[in-house]
């Protein structure tokens, strides 16, 4: 869609939402909201409270001749998003789809759940196999979409279905099996029109002093090798034979700048945004490691990080 047909979709979209009573936000930060806090803000954004308000703006966009571009943010730990900000609809889940609920060692966690608060609430719990995640500053939906995953562990391996509503698919939430969501390293068949409302995992008893341990040795190691400061991980997917970070330091590329952003000195595969910096510094700087990599070793690296807002969505 042009630019003019795009709001003019998205002022359908506003007028419908505030007829069923759910507040929208014009001018919504949505930069500031990702770990990156650089970028700009999106033309509206909503925060939703229940599965039935999700479900409202589900029917409200297959009721659009037209529907406006949408984006579904966890807690912005892999995103980045551009200077000009987003044309359409954001969408975050509110408190009402955090929650933990557990019977037989199985767990239900809610979509908008923090990994690193749900990791210590099944541990203390003396369920394992969930520690990894308190180390991922995301949401449970998030990592399911991404399947995130650290330390040598991932949702994967843990993970037996996830409860999805798509947005434009007009119909309700259902539960889809692990299998079905076509799970790969950080990829899954989870759609952007998709919202993970829920996912359930298959965790096992274990001593909550022991697994209690395990989270301060994965905060420790975290903490001594991984930069603080405004950044979202790993920018690159490891490639099969060597970690990313490896390359980009083969590559001379550790602390190397471009504006406001840099490669850290601490580990090569994060990129650092300067307060108060520009979002389109750290996509030029992604190109440009991506470039030299490329032109030194012949690796094509690919960014795990989504981008919002951008003429490409490639880097």
């Amino acid at each position: 869609m042009s630019g003019s047909d795009t709001a003019r979709a998205l002022k359908a979209l506003v007028k419908a939402l505030r007829a069923d009573g759910i507040f929208v936000l014009e001018h919504a930060p949505f930069g500031a909201r990702t770990t990156y806090r650089v970028g700009g803000v999106a033309a509206a954004g909503v925060e939703l409270a229940s599965v039935e308000q999700l479900e409202h703006l589900g029917s409200a966009l297959v009721e659009l001749e037209h529907a406006p571009p949408c984006f579904v943010l966890g807690r912005g730990s892999n995103v980045l998003v551009a200077d000009a900000g987003f044309p359409g609809l954001l969408i975050t889940l509110g408190a009402g789809f955090s929650w933990l609920r557990e019977e037989d060692a199985v767990v239900e966690l809610g979509g908008g759940s923090p990994l690193p608060v749900m990791a210590r609430r099944t541990a203390s719990l003396g369920l394992a196999g969930f520690t990894w995640a308190v180390g991922v500053p995301g949401s449970v939906g998030g990592a399911v979409r991404m399947n995130a995953g650290g330390h040598g562990h991932g949702m994967e391996e843990r993970l037996e279905a996830a409860m999805l509503i798509d947005l434009v698919g007009g119909a309700p939430p259902s539960w889809r099996r692990a299998e079905e969501l076509e799970l790969g390293y950080r990829t899954s068949s989870v759609s952007a029109t998709q919202v993970v409302v829920a996912a359930r995992l298959r965790l096992e008893p274990a001593d909550p002093k022991v697994l209690g341990a395990e989270i301060d040795e994965i905060v420790a190691w975290r903490r001594a090798h991984q930069p603080g400061g405004q950044n979202a991980g790993s920018v690159f997917v490891n490639p099969v034979d060597v970690p990313a970070a490896l390359l980009i330091e083969q590559c001379g590329l550790k602390g190397f700048r471009f504006g406001s952003a840099s490669v850290s000195s601490k580990h090569a595969n994060f990129i650092q945004a300067q307060p108060g910096g520009s979002a389109d510094d750290v996509y030029h700087l992604m190109q440009a490691v991506r470039d030299r990599v490329r032109e030194q070793t012949g690796v094509e690296l690919r960014t795990e990080v989504r981008l919002v807002g951008f003429d490409t969505m490639e880097v």
